[in-house]
């Protein structure tokens, strides 16, 4: 007779959940330090999959070797498809980092409920809820803020719009990597679709870095130390503890909970980068995480 799984101690799911928001915090910090290293924005993004993806290799073929040799091509093209997308994502955010605060970044690519939301309603014609609706109108209102104070607070040099606008596009593709990969996850393991969605998009990533003339090598000690960082961190660390929470935690708290990475990650920006708050921004930043709220919210109770 097998044992019981054992439940764990009431308080163990919300320390998990803080270790993996901090660990997701220090995402755009890390990214930071790298291009500061002179690491070209795609290659950290191609460094930050690709290492996870290695990491996980041997976890994903002991424990999912069957399902693996198993997918069929329909799956392996949603594979690609969700790879592709997961590209998309950390490419285009991570690049808006050269050209926008880390606030304005981080808020702007979490709106990924609005745009699933959306989605479903064009796509599925599945009717938003009022707290759908009205995050929507909250996050677009808190993200016309931000633009406009980006644009009236550009310093020679900077592109904030246009950083702003890359991390938009990030968190649209991070919508349809969702949308994707929640159908191809429900026929295989945890293990083995991050290492499916993680080593695509690495490759993807790696062709990407290739055409437009990145080093994936000869870099400095530091920014080696801040590529790992950001695989075992934000990427493996962070994830991976928000899916284990969803075991005992609602499905809405871990939402609340993700609202906190980009306080996170713009407090950590203004000790370590000195970025501070333009008054507009900062009421955009609000309107938009309460948006975001709502809108995940709402997802999840229509």
């Amino acid at each position: 007779m097998s044992a019981a799984p054992t439940t764990p101690p009431r308080w163990l799911p919300y320390l998990v959940l803080g270790l993996g928001l901090t660990a997701l915090s220090f995402g755009a910090i890390f990214a930071r330090i790298a291009q500061a290293e002179g690491v070209d924005s795609l290659v950290v993004a191609t460094w930050r999959l690709g290492l996870a993806a290695l990491i996980v290799t041997p976890i994903a073929l002991l424990q999912s070797r069957r399902d693996l040799a198993a997918l069929n091509g329909r799956q392996l093209l949603m594979a690609l498809t969700a790879g592709l997308f997961l590209a998309g994502h950390f490419g285009t955010w991570i690049t808006s980092l050269e050209y926008t605060s880390v606030a304005s970044s981080t808020a702007l690519v979490t709106t990924n409920p609005l745009w699933i939301g959306l989605a479903s309603y064009v796509l599925f014609r599945e009717t938003p809820t009022r707290l759908m609706l009205g995050g929507i109108v909250l996050s677009f209102g808190g993200s016309l803020l931000i633009f406009w104070s980006d644009s009236q607070t550009a310093s020679a040099g900077s592109d904030p719009l246009f950083g702003n606008l890359l991390a938009l596009i990030g968190a649209w593709c991070f919508s349809a990597y969702l949308l994707i990969g929640r159908k191809l996850r429900a026929g295989l393991g945890l293990a083995a679709y991050i290492w499916l969605a993680y080593g695509v998009a690495a490759l993807f990533l790696l062709a990407a870095s290739g055409i437009g003339g990145g080093a994936l090598t000869g870099h400095s000690l530091a920014a080696w130390a801040v590529l790992a960082g950001m695989a075992l961190g934000p990427q493996l660390l962070g994830h991976t503890a928000y899916n284990w929470s969803l075991r005992y935690v609602s499905a809405t708290f871990v939402a609340v909970v993700t609202l906190g990475e980009p306080v996170g990650s713009a407090a950590m920006a203004w000790i370590i980068f000195g970025e501070g708050f333009a008054p507009l921004q900062l009421a955009g930043f609000v309107l938009l995480l309460v948006g975001i709220y709502l809108a995940a919210r709402g997802e999840r109770s229509g």
